[in-house]
């Protein structure tokens, strides 16, 4: 049997990517290269093993068994790495070096800014903030491609570690000229009636409020369905639907009188946001020093009122 040719850790990479994207173009978008770059790095890592490790079924890309074993030594060999850069950070005295959140779309309200006077604090931190939808919250948390992960709901279907560090309010909202607005104790009924735009399937948010309606024996219909904050407040604000947004979403809208809260039966909702981690990862002094951080900074009440 001929000798394999050791792969180099940035096609472990790569490969890694493509596997679990199941995709060379999306694998390519969420590193940054070109999708011909990724290709010829998986050919090259073909050609060192000496087995396809990939075939085309249809439009479907699939890991042959060969390929299945190098993705998973490519994870082992990946998280042995992240492993060895932690512990050579936690060598050093001072809070410094790379410090990677992932967050849920709502919370970049107020995320930024915690990560700013926290960078403040520690200059030598180096910040990597990266925002989307839960979905791909726990595919990032799944390949432990981040220090810590921000949502308001934690996986059941992980192993984390999740503690609740700030009150995320939900309220049910409308455009200013809608006839509900002013209403008080507005049954749920009446609001199912309406037409909301909802966040996308999996979202906490949603989740929340789909029990709130089942508690009650009702349920929503979609008029709509985003997965963006922005694009929901737009579509209330624009006169299209109900919806039940995070009080941190909408401050400026608020303020400004484009969006009103409504008065309804069992709302509004007091859920909390959580930071979580993978129990087996190693956290670097940075991002420990960031944990910390957060569980210290819980009041949001006054910073609301501020």
């Amino acid at each position: 049997m001929n000798r394999i040719i050791p792969p180099t850790v940035q096609q472990l990479r790569l490969f890694e990517a493509v596997a679990r994207r199941g995709s060379i173009t999306r694998a390519a978008e969420e590193v940054h290269l070109t999708q011909p770059t990724v290709s010829m790095q998986v050919k090259a890592l073909e050609e060192k093993v000496g087995m396809a490790l990939t075939e085309q079924v249809g439009k479907a890309l699939h890991l042959t068994h060969a390929g299945e074993e190098v993705a998973a030594t490519a994870r082992d060999v990946l998280a042995r790495l992240a492993d060895m850069e932690a512990a050579l950070s936690d060598m050093q005295s001072e809070v410094a070096g790379p410090v990677s959140v992932a967050v849920v779309s709502t919370a970049r309200y107020f995320l930024p800014q915690l990560l700013g006077r926290f960078k403040r604090a520690y200059p030598k931190v180096e910040p990597r903030l990266q925002i989307t939808n839960r979905e791909t919250i726990l595919e990032r948390m799944e390949g432990n491609r981040d220090d810590l992960y921000i949502m308001g709901q934690p996986p059941e279907e992980h192993a984390v570690i999740a503690e609740p560090f700030r009150e995320n309010i939900i309220v049910p909202v409308a455009w200013p000229h809608h006839p509900l607005v002013g209403e008080r104790g507005i049954p749920l009924g009446r609001i199912a009636e309406e037409n909301v735009i909802r966040r996308e399937r999996g979202s906490g948010t949603r989740k929340a409020v789909e029990r709130t309606f089942q508690a009650e024996g009702l349920s929503l219909g979609t008029h709509m369905e985003f997965d963006d904050s922005e694009a929901i407040k737009q579509g209330v604000i624009s006169g299209l639907g109900i919806a039940f947004l995070s009080m941190h979403a909408m401050r400026l809208e608020l303020a400004s009188g484009e969006i009103a809260v409504l008065d309804v039966d069992g709302f509004p909702l007091h859920r909390r946001w959580y930071v979580a981690h993978r129990k087996e990862k190693r956290l670097t002094g940075a991002a420990r020093t960031f944990l910390e951080y957060l569980l210290q900074d819980s009041d949001l009440e006054k910073e609301i009122r501020a």
